[in-house]
């Protein structure tokens, strides 16, 4: 069974991503929410922490192995700091950690150095779609082997930094399956439309693609020849972006109770409210059950046990009611202050709405 207790290195890599999620992403998250951008420089010291770096082993240019439960670890912390900037300093993984979990040999060898090695770069990959039926495992973007090569057609959205990436994996419906495949920025027929609008993530830019009979070599199918089983790729974005749900519930929760301990109301402290209290006790409650289930998940995905995939989309449903739940009272609980931009819980209830929405956009 899983132990609640992180191992020690679990622990370090925890303390050294909270400091930097509190003392560089919180503080930099207003400004770059306003300003629609993150700072370079924000990212790249996020990148220097290490944390894809240490899931991938030294045949690959890493230092470690990979970890669902550090990763869901990490991603909370990260989070907790601010949702746009975790997204971003793990957007290398989109495209890296798939390719470790079912590339051929080959494509480790040759695409997964290049993303890790020295300053953070622009690797990202595009699965959702702009359809309200969307489905990743009944994806409408499709893929046609035509001799040697597949042709993909198609619309993708929530393509993080997909206007600068090196390279973008890229998944279609290929006979009924979910498949991904590895497309270089420079392909013809792969247009880059503009960067989306959003209600949250102003910070992160997210941009749609169109794929119109764009060639990719075999040897760019992910997996090989044979492919690849989608389903432990699906599983591990469901934990990350639970996870991140859970980062952003943490941090609008105790926000919500420093201010409740500190507001006098007609010389009572707000927290001394029977229902303020009653309403941070469901929201501690909620936050403490959803963290459970994506733990045991990530733990099942580590073991290769069968029932991961549930699990693993069992903590996203229930992540995405919780942190609409939670970061909506943090809003209720500041008053009117929580609808003003001076305090950062309507920015967390911004970001948390939309985690039904942002299906492959992180993976541990």
């Amino acid at each position: 069974m899983y132990s609640f207790s992180p191992s020690e290195e679990q622990q370090m890599l925890i303390d050294a991503i909270r400091r930097y999620a509190m003392d560089d992403l919180r503080a930099a998250a207003r400004d770059a929410d306003e300003e629609g951008q993150l700072p370079p420089e924000l990212i790249e010291k996020g990148w220097e922490l290490g944390y894809l770096q240490a899931s991938i082993p030294e045949d690959y240019d890493g230092f470690g192995e990979r970890s669902a439960v550090s990763g869901a670890l990490a991603a909370e912390e990260l989070a907790y700091g601010d949702l746009s900037g975790a997204l971003a300093v793990m957007t290398p993984g989109l495209f890296a950690t798939p390719i470790l979990l079912a590339g051929s040999e080959d494509q480790k060898q040759k695409f997964i150095p290049p993303v890790i090695e020295m300053e953070w770069k622009a690797y990202t990959a595009a699965l959702m779609e702009p359809r309200f039926d969307f489905d990743p495992n009944d994806l409408k973007t499709t893929a046609k082997l035509e001799g040697d090569t597949y042709v993909l057609n198609g619309l993708k959205s929530y393509v993080p930094y997909a206007e600068q990436a090196e390279a973008i994996l890229v998944y279609a419906n290929l006979d009924g399956q979910t498949q991904g495949f590895i497309i270089p920025k420079e392909s013809q027929g792969l247009a880059i439309g503009e960067r989306q609008k959003l209600l949250g993530l102003n910070a992160l830019p997210l941009y749609n693609l169109a794929l119109e009979a764009v060639s990719v070599p075999m040897a760019n199918r992910l997996g090989g020849d044979q492919g690849h089983d989608f389903g432990p790729i699906l599983s591990s974005a469901n934990v990350a972006i639970a996870a991140m749900a859970i980062g952003v519930s943490k941090a609008a929760l105790d926000y919500a109770v420093e201010y409740a301990k500190d507001r006098d109301v007609f010389g009572v402290k707000v927290a001394q409210k029977q229902s303020i209290a009653f309403m941070i006790a469901e929201m501690g409650i909620a936050i403490e059950a959803i963290r459970l289930l994506v733990w045991e998940a990530a733990w099942q995905i580590d073991q290769g046990l069968p029932d991961a995939g549930k699990s693993a989309y069992l903590a996203l449903s229930g992540a995405m009611d919780a942190t609409m739940m939670v970061t909506d009272r943090a809003v209720q609980i500041l008053g009117g202050h929580g609808y003003i931009r001076e305090h950062p819980v309507e920015m967390w209830m911004r970001n948390g709405r939309g985690f039904a929405n942002f299906s492959g956009l992180a993976v541990v």
